[in-house]
């Protein structure tokens, strides 16, 4: 159900019927370089009008998207085939990206006064002030088309970038849409949509002056390459193959429950979903039992009462069965599920075990509704195994010992760690979102860093006391200037020695 594109125009499709939902022109780059332009010109004004005014505009947008949630949870549920809960956590929660960068960006922007670190340094004003980039290019993926817009969006609106967005040609009604309401409050034209598959994307990231990409790793480097070629700075955001780890003394009902949650929600098409569990051999059984259960009681469809919806594409589908067929032929066992739905993008709630890694539903991004168990030995074999991948997204832990969790936590690779928990990091604004590895590089959010990401950091110096003609090391020199700034220089640079060298004899007496 994958849309079909020709040079011009692009037909989206509803996942879960095949049904022609809207057919839409495709920008091609002088397109993209024209309103790339018009954006620059906007934007000039942008950063004067200052944080304040930004962020009246961006609370103002968010009260419109708020005010049209059923129509864009109908429309989200159209081009991507989701449940209806799945959608709203979209079109709902995902506003408190804006109202969090709103509410913080005139703190976050200040001016801020750096103290000295010696004595060349001391007569001076230090301080750092945030530029923002001009124009910031967005590349969302089709699995979440508002989050993922509107969690880089917001804090570069905020900052004072102009936006221009290219969602991806299987998904581009509703962040269009979105885009749109931010038009018709009569906000600045500092954001903009465009439609298209990689020619558009490729224009994109030519046309900004900071390119955040969210989507694949084989993408995600190419992107990389691009920028380096420019020398344009570039965060990505990339595959996972996230771990969940179940120990003994974890709370089985709530480690199941929230396994089968973290790996079929959206169809288990979210960056950080459950792909893999390794459970300790003493509860393996138990805890198997337990996940068999809640995902086999789950529904499948688009009604009002489903659990899990379609998948976006035809080709996810299609991975998502090779895993799960290639495992089975090797000597896994589909306990739930296990095979595609009866018509639409649908694949079936799947529980996998006796699974290990040399089948690919361990080892390779899946993106779909399967949850593959393990049995370890013990908490060393499943940290190995954890570890064991080129990814390092999130990674979920569960255990009732809190010191054991941030021990094991802390021996993880992964950006995120969830203790007894999934997907917390996700909404946790204050705390950054960063894939390590082939995961990704940069990070979103984190509190003030997620803002200053889309600025240039300026230091500014200024002379505390301006009253010398011209400071010890200008010109004219001479002999005498020059044997001063000698001792001067000696005595600066010999003081953190001479220092460490006073203390060492005080430790010797």
């Amino acid at each position: 159900m994958s849309p079909t594109t020709t040079a011009t125009m692009l037909e989206v499709r509803n996942p879960a019927d095949g049904r022609l939902v809207e057919t839409i022109s495709v920008d091609d780059r002088d397109a993209v370089t024209r309103i790339a332009t018009e954006l620059r010109l906007a934007q000039v004004t942008w950063a004067e009008d200052g944080p304040r005014q930004r962020s009246q505009w961006l609370h103002q947008w968010r009260d419109w998207i708020l005010a049209h949630t059923d129509e864009l949870t109908d429309l989200l549920q159209a081009e991507t085939g989701k449940v209806r809960p799945d959608a709203l956590v979209e079109t709902t929660a995902s506003c408190e990206f804006i109202t969090y960068y709103a509410n913080h960006a005139e703190d976050f922007l200040a001016d801020e006064r750096v103290r000295s670190a010696g004595l060349l340094s001391l007569p001076k004003r230090l301080s750092k002030t945030y530029r923002p980039h001009p124009l910031v290019g967005l590349i969302t993926p089709w699995n979440f088309p508002i989050t993922l817009f509107l969690m880089d969006a917001a804090p570069a609106l905020a900052a004072g970038c102009a936006v221009l967005v290219k969602s991806s040609e299987e998904t581009p009604l509703t962040c269009a849409r979105v885009i749109e309401g931010w038009h018709e409050i009569g906000a600045p034209p500092v954001l903009a949509h465009v439609t298209g598959a990689s020619d558009t994307g490729s224009a994109v990231v030519d046309a900004a002056d900071f390119v955040q990409f969210t989507g694949s790793t084989v993408t995600g480097r190419a992107v990389a390459l691009r920028c380096a070629e420019q020398l344009k700075p570039v965060s990505l955001e990339l595959g996972g193959k996230d771990p969940a780890i179940v120990l003994e003394d974890a709370d089985l009902a709530r480690a199941a429950e929230g396994i089968a949650w973290g790996g079929l929600f959206n169809a288990g098409q979210v960056c950080i979903s459950v792909e893999r569990v390794y459970v300790v051999a003493q509860v393996y059984e138990e805890f198997v039992a337990r996940l068999t259960e809640r995902v086999q009681s789950l529904t499948q469809g688009v009604g009002a009462r489903d659990d899990v919806g379609a998948m976006v594409t035809a080709r996810q589908v299609e991975i998502t069965d090779r895993h799960v067929s290639e495992a089975v032929a090797s000597g896994a066992n589909a306990v739930a599920g296990g095979r595609r739905g009866e018509a639409g993008n649908y694949y079936l709630p799947t529980v996998l075990i006796d699974v290990d890694h040399t089948m690919a539903c361990m080892t390779e991004e899946t993106f779909g509704p399967t949850i593959p168990v393990m049995r370890v030995a013990d908490e060393d074999e499943a940290i190995r195994l954890a570890n064991d991948s080129p990814y390092g997204l999130s990674a979920t832990v569960w255990t009732r010992d809190h010191a054991r969790a941030q021990r094991i936590a802390r021996r993880l690779d992964a950006g995120a760690v969830n203790i007894n928990d999934v997907f917390s990091n996700l909404f946790a604004m204050t705390l950054p979102h960063s894939g390590w590895k082939s995961s990704g590089t940069g990070a979103r959010l984190g509190g003030a860093d997620g803002l200053h990401k889309y600025c240039r950091v300026q230091a500014v110096t200024e002379p505390r006391f301006p009253v010398l003609t011209r400071e010890l090391t200008w010109y004219p020199y001479s002999a005498r200037r020059t044997a001063i700034a000698r001792r001067v220089l000696r005595t600066v640079a010999g003081r953190g020695l001479r220092q460490r060298l006073g203390l060492h004899q005080e430790h010797i007496r």
